[in-house]
């Protein structure tokens, strides 16, 4: 099943520009949706902060996909979430794809927000995201040669978000995905240090990983330029979420695809043939 509509979009894309959001938005236009990318800076803007901007960015849509940023766990997100599910039935949308933490309690919450909205919804509930070393706020750790960071043995199935991606396209343009939780994981799951030997491998870099406790963790990322509230963020995930609660692999992107999910080694690869990772060509010295 397909949206056509010649004289408007259909399908917003909150947090177009972000991870999961601009992959998502890059596939519907590709099979030739019509789509709205909800940024702020977007022709018709939306801003999770700005109320203002909901309605102009939900008029004429039909689904939408529910990235919040900066995440679920973030203080207030249920409010926002329920204002937001509200916001979006009265403008006469008919079904949202929430993007979802997985082990996180404040995302369950949200969860059962959009279960109890009234309206249809896909669950996309994910592990950590294994783009952090490269789209993300570890980035500068691999560039700069040693990762340090708590919690470094604590096995964690990162989750590719092409897979995310993927599952949510599907979601959003094909039947068979309603009402429906995926828990999306990658086939195995490694630990930080683990994960780094095998970015390092795939470099052909020398990467160190050494682990640290949350107060260092905090003024490394504060060192590195992170913004505050994603230090605020990562510092909760890896004291609290990042425990091993979520070490298990789930089956979500086989079940909502058919297929196997992408391994971390295949992502490490990839990313670096694409040359993010070269020191060169980012100007560390």
């Amino acid at each position: 099943m397909t949206f056509n509509d010649a004289n408007q979009p259909q399908i917003l894309v909150t947090g177009g520009t972000g991870k999961t959001g601009a992959r998502v938005a890059a596939r519907l236009q590709q099979a030739g949706h019509q789509i709205r990318i909800g940024s702020r800076t977007a022709e018709i803007p939306f801003d999770w902060t700005d109320r203002d901007t909901w309605s102009a960015a939900l008029s004429g849509i039909d689904t939408v996909y529910l990235a919040f940023q900066p995440d679920l766990a973030v203080p207030g997100a249920p409010d926002v979430i329920q204002a937001f599910t509200t916001a979006a039935k009265n403008s006469g949308v008919r079904k949202l794809v929430l993007l979802s933490g997985r082990g996180e309690p404040e995302a369950v919450e949200c969860e059962e927000i959009v279960r109890q909205s009234g309206l249809d919804w896909t669950i996309v509930r994910c592990s950590f995201f294994a783009q952090n070393f490269s789209e993300g706020a570890f980035t500068d750790y691999i560039l700069g040669g040693h990762v340090a960071l708590p919690n470094g043995d604590v096995p964690e199935p990162f989750v590719h978000a092409d897979d995310i991606a993927d599952v949510a396209v599907a979601a959003l343009t094909e039947a068979g995905h309603s009402r429906e939780l995926y828990e999306l994981t990658g086939p195995r799951a490694l630990t930080f240090a683990e994960a780094t030997a095998e970015i390092a491998e795939a470099t052909g870099r020398d990467i160190g990983f050494t682990p640290i406790t949350r107060t260092e963790f905090v003024a490394s990322l504060t060192e590195y330029q992170v913004p505050a509230d994603t230090v605020s963020l990562l510092d909760y995930l890896f004291g609290t979420i990042l425990d091993g609660r979520n070490s298990a692999t789930a089956d979500g992107v086989q079940r909502a695809l058919g297929r196997a999910p992408k391994d971390f080694r295949a992502y490490a690869a990839e990313t670096a043939a694409s040359g993010v990772w070269s020191v060169a060509e980012a100007g560390v010295h």
